[in-house]
């Protein structure tokens, strides 16, 4: 097949997930690049409430970005993650954190507003069924025509593959904290 025979999509749903490192890294290439092609885009997170490096990055660029850049930080960080998670918060509130959080990515989604829209941990909010599959399965279907979809975390549905068009399973070959080791500011968070 010669290159002239392919074609471009208006747009696309790219999934980054896996037990491996580098789901939310990879999601921030793609708004580098996007914000580099001049495009509108949202990041929503999901998961992460505490203070990590993406955050301080995201809102020192904002000024330069002006409207083309919206950021929304939601959630209640992980649930259900043993001495990893908070303690202090119900399942109650967890699931409303994250309804909370899929209502601002389904607004920016089906807006038109953005060329990309990444949903930041939004597979692990359904995987502790935070959220539904029917839920993810509507942002796919009624985003806006020409807007492009980014969800990373563990453990993508299986049966929405279908509905992507590009999906990586970032394998862990090792990890330090597999030994005990806790997160590295600057290259985990």
């Amino acid at each position: 097949m010669a290159f002239e025979d392919f074609q471009t999509k208006q747009s696309v749903v790219v999934v980054y997930t896996g037990e491996g490192k580098g789901k939310t890294s990879a999601s921030l290439g793609l708004l580098v690049r996007a914000l580099g092609n001049r495009w509108n885009v949202a990041f929503i997170q999901f998961i992460k409430y505490w203070g990590v490096g993406e955050h301080v990055f995201i809102r020192d660029i904002m000024p330069l970005f002006k409207d083309q850049l919206y950021f929304y930080k939601g959630g209640k960080g992980f649930y259900g993650a043993g001495e990893l998670s908070a303690t202090d918060i119900t399942k109650a509130q967890h699931k409303q954190a994250a309804l909370e959080t899929y209502e601002e990515a389904l607004k920016a989604a089906t807006s038109g507003k953005y060329e990309l829209v990444i949903c930041d941990e939004i597979n692990n909010a359904v995987h502790d069924r935070l959220l539904t599959k029917a839920q993810l399965k509507k942002l796919i279907e009624t985003r806006a025509p020409g807007t492009s979809l980014c969800l990373t975390g563990r453990n993508f549905p299986e049966d929405l593959l279908p509905l992507t068009d590009i999906a990586t399973n970032m394998s862990k070959l090792k990890h330090h904290f597999d030994d005990k080791f806790l997160a590295n500011k600057g290259i985990d968070f």
